[in-house]
């Protein structure tokens, strides 16, 4: 992978024989391995993530006590999310997830131990939110950027978006289990249950053939100025930089649907908790579909990133003047699609452009900005919603995230040599919006020799592109099934 700056846009190589199957990493051992884990202690995280919002209103009667639990657990990523990436770019990334794995199962089995002990108090669960919260500063960015070393380049993407659809799959699961738990036997229970989930990872990750993992440049320990390094290499990288603030965007202003769907479901049209659960139900129903139609596609582009970002944002609008229920639902779900088309096509585009002794930073960076925006971005959008209703809330965020797409979408073009076209009358093969090169721009072609030797070159010009779709040509490269493309809040295993 090319460490020049450029305006390449990011893609990942196409799979042999065209179209990606839709659960082509699983063929490799170590990911099975790390995806069973994965999907049993992102059940165990979903349940604990109820239980403690639970617990918190049951102890202190207020939705407020609730959102600073929320925040203290984000504030970490916020606050210190790029040094985790120093981390995931120092070590093995293996050993790091065994730590933190069993930290994140420990921290669970001691919120248990109050709960059930009958001792737990509210700056208890505080502390334990925000110790969390500093296990996920390192821990989310080395999950990240582990995918590569067991799955490699070609099928990356593909594990991305399982990844994605196993979270959205817990995230159906977990939410009922832990509802039937708490009515049953109250909210420890779901902690122990969670606190033990992390035995499932660990034991994946012990499991695994060490030998069968590709090897990956690990930054020096010790060197000094990494971390200024790595976002003087972001910055410098158009195709890393503008997703990343397009990220930001949408995930600061786009993502804050417990605080939208609850006012929804309260204030708008009086469905109570079943129809708030109905809502939450469909989102991720849309968003696990959304997961396995993005593991079927063999390549990125920014183009399908921005397209994606614009659709979603679109469709929250349209969404926050729906003028039923059952209309408002669902559109839920094609929101819940683009949503996660979005997520995965931003995750597999910044890792892919990153050179692998960099992908750790920027991969902390990404979470920091999307993750990171939630204490900033949830009271905003909460006092907007409380002020003036939840249809201008959800309107705004939005127009927000629409505005956002459109323009990163215009500067991504310019950068690379680009224009809109807008063709009027419709003609076979001819789109009726397309970016095409400018006129008297001439875009050379990458450096080869950017590209060490045995590595695929997942850089894809362009300006050739939007030259073959302005002349109405097939794409060969795109028959493979590029035909459209979580947020991850929790310390998921």
């Amino acid at each position: 992978m090319s460490s020049a700056a450029g305006t390449d846009t990011a893609t990942e190589p196409e799979q042999p024989g065209g179209k990606t199957g839709t659960f082509s990493a699983l063929k490799v051992r170590n990911y099975r391995l790390f995806a069973t884990g994965a999907v049993i202690s992102n059940t165990g995280t979903w349940m604990s993530r109820i239980a403690q919002d639970w617990l918190v209103l049951s102890i202190t009667g207020s939705s407020f006590a609730v959102g600073i639990t929320t925040a203290l657990q984000f504030l970490p990523m916020l606050l210190f999310g790029l040094y985790g990436g120093v981390i995931a770019d120092r070590y093995p990334k293996r050993q790091i997830l065994l730590c933190s794995q069993a930290a994140l199962g420990v921290l669970g089995l001691t919120l248990a131990g109050l709960t059930l002990s009958g001792v737990v108090e509210v700056w208890q669960v505080y502390a334990i939110a925000f110790l969390l919260g500093m296990v996920t500063v390192v821990d989310n960015p080395t999950r990240q950027t582990f995918v590569v070393e067991m799955v490699g380049q070609r099928v990356m993407r593909n594990a991305v978006s399982l990844n994605a659809a196993n979270f959205q799959a817990a995230r159906l699961v977990g939410p009922a289990v832990a509802g039937v738990l708490i009515t049953a036997v109250g909210s420890g229970w779901a902690f122990l249950i969670n606190g033990l989930s992390f035995i499932a990872p660990l034991t994946g990750l012990l499991l695994m053939r060490t030998s069968e993992l590709h090897k990956i440049e690990r930054a020096p320990r010790g060197g000094k100025g990494q971390l200024r390094e790595g976002l003087r290499y972001v910055a410098g990288k158009p195709e890393l930089i503008w997703p990343i603030v397009l990220v930001g965007f949408i995930g600061t202003f786009g993502f804050n649907f417990p605080i939208w769907l609850s006012a929804f479901a309260n204030k708008v049209f009086d469905s109570g908790a079943g129809g708030y659960g109905l809502l939450n139900s469909l989102m991720a129903g849309g968003s696990l579909l959304g997961a396995l139609l993005a593991a079927r596609r063999s390549r990125s582009r920014l183009r399908m990133l921005v397209g994606a970002a614009m659709l979603f944002g679109l469709l929250e609008a349209l969404a926050s003047i729906a003028p039923s229920y059952w209309l408002f639902a669902a559109l839920l779900v094609p929101i819940g699609i683009f949503g996660l088309t979005f997520n995965t096509s931003a995750n597999a585009t910044v890792q892919l452009a990153t050179d692998p002794v960099m992908r750790g930073r920027v991969m902390s960076l990404y979470m920091m900005v999307f993750v990171g925006g939630t204490p900033i971005g949830g009271p905003v959008m909460g006092w907007v919603t409380d002020t003036y209703g939840a249809r201008v809330g959800f309107l705004s965020g939005g127009l927000i995230s629409a505005a956002a797409a459109l323009g990163v979408g215009l500067v991504l073009a310019r950068t690379g040599g680009l224009r809109v076209r807008i063709s009027l009358r419709r003609t076979e093969g001819r789109p009726l919006v397309a970016f095409v090169p400018r006129e008297g721009i001439a875009r050379p072609r990458p450096d080869a020799g950017s590209v060490p030797e045995g590595e695929p070159d997942i850089r894809d010009d362009a300006a050739s592109d939007a030259a073959r779709d302005a002349a109405g040509r097939d794409d060969a490269e795109d028959r493979g099934g590029d035909t459209g493309l979580t947020k991850n809040l929790t310390p998921a295993g």
